[in-house]
């Protein structure tokens, strides 16, 4: 039986999730002890091989006392921690615990019968179906047989009984097993949908409150450029009034397409496109001073790969803007890579800064069985590139692979 229990923590310390936790009603550490103590009862045979006669009898009764306590033990440390065992594997450890029945009641006679209680008990933990009953109805079926036809055999009925008991209880105690790693799944299922319905509810309290804003901005900035080219003097066109209404009208485009990111992040709908990334790189580089060699075209590459591309460049411009502190930025496109090479302060402070940046993209690469790769540039800054494929000069380049 296979669980699968919720992220939470245990008494031996916090929980990773997705691993495998303890079944409530009988600890990976308690439960198998509780079910070998079972083979104390095995002591009426055992004792009964001892006072056997014949040597060589004895010591086959013994033997075969110790191999059905042997298999059943092996049977409930197999299966603890919800483990399951092939048919296969389950027949053959029945086979030789039988075996060993058979062997105890060469020395104990009637007293080896005992055994079949365990061989029982083994069925029902190891095998599915109806197996489990036909092993038990036909141990019974021994039982009662066996004794009344076999001189100098005494008839213990109470074995019989033994055997109903405590095939009733072991089956009763899986069901109860069975019926726990239910109530965990659903609990687990019930913990799935209310993270889905917090996530929903955050995702609709974002594109209300933070869509408000930032239509709120993009209209006021709208509003702003229009005063300030109305008030602009007629000569003025090349003035600071006039460089002032061209930054306000940029900060109503980032409104507006971030606002449009919200919308389609919202939706489930975002995407990324690499001719919208080269003209918004363009755009806050030139914003910011910077100057940039851009490819004024994305034909060259295939549309599968223009996303990923896209998501580097937006991440490189980024890195470039918040942490290089270059001075001269180069975009270099083919069909099969995207390289972006400054002037910087280098990898070391990029890289520290943006660690978790180039760790999301070197994952969002791999899925696209591409390659991201860093390290210093040959304008004597950071260098960031995504190739579709291992490039064979990576050791000449500098360049790794980000893990």
């Amino acid at each position: 039986m296979t669980t699968t229990p919720p992220t939470g923590t245990s008494a031996d310390g916090p929980r990773a999730e997705g691993a495998p936790a303890p079944d409530p009603v009988g600890p990976p550490r308690i439960g198998p002890v509780l079910a070998v103590v079972w083979v104390v009862f095995l002591a009426e045979p055992f004792t009964a091989s001892l006072d056997a006669a014949d040597p060589a009898l004895r010591v086959l009764g013994v033997l075969g006392v110790l191999g059905v306590a042997a298999v059943f033990v092996v049977a409930v440390l197999r299966l603890r921690g919800g483990r399951t065992m092939r048919r296969g594997t389950a027949l053959a450890l029945l086979a030789a615990q039988t075996a060993c029945v058979a062997v105890s009641c060469l020395a104990a006679r009637e007293h080896g019968l005992v055994g079949l209680v365990f061989v029982c008990v083994t069925a029902i933990y190891t095998l599915r179906g109806r197996a489990p009953l036909a092993v038990v109805a036909g141990s019974v079926v021994v039982m009662v047989v066996l004794p009344r036809v076999l001189p100098g055999w005494q008839v213990e009925d109470g074995n019989v009984l033994a055997v109903v008991l405590a095939s009733l209880a072991v089956y009763g105690f899986l069901q109860v097993i069975d019926r726990n790693r239910r109530l965990r799944e659903a609990q687990q299922e019930v913990a799935d949908l209310a993270v889905a319905r917090e996530r929903e509810r955050i995702a609709r309290d974002m594109h209300d409150v933070l869509g408000h804003s930032l239509t709120v901005v993009s209209v006021k900035a709208e509003l702003a450029a229009r005063l300030l080219r109305a008030g602009a003097p007629p000569d003025g066109a090349s003035g600071p009034q006039a460089r002032a209404a061209q930054e306000v009208a940029e900060i109503q485009d980032l409104a507006r397409g971030a606002l449009a990111d919200v919308r389609g992040m919202v939706a489930g709908q975002r995407r990324v496109t690499l001719a919208a990334e080269l003209a918004a790189a363009r755009s806050a580089l030139d914003a910011a001073g910077i100057a940039a060699q851009l490819p004024g075209a994305v034909d060259a590459v295939p549309a599968e790969r223009r996303e990923l591309f896209g998501w580097v460049l937006r991440e490189a411009t980024t890195n470039v803007l918040r942490h290089a502190g270059a001075s001269h930025v180069v975009v270099t496109v083919t069909a099969d890579s995207l390289v972006v090479d400054d002037d910087g302060r280098g990898p070391g402070d990029a890289r520290h800064a943006a660690g978790h940046g180039l760790t999301g993209l070197a994952a969002r690469a791999r899925a696209a069985g591409a390659v991201l790769e860093t390290g210093p540039g040959p304008l004597g800054g950071f260098r960031l590139a995504v190739v579709a494929r291992p490039a064979d000069g990576d050791a000449a380049t500098g360049a790794r692979i980000v893990p």
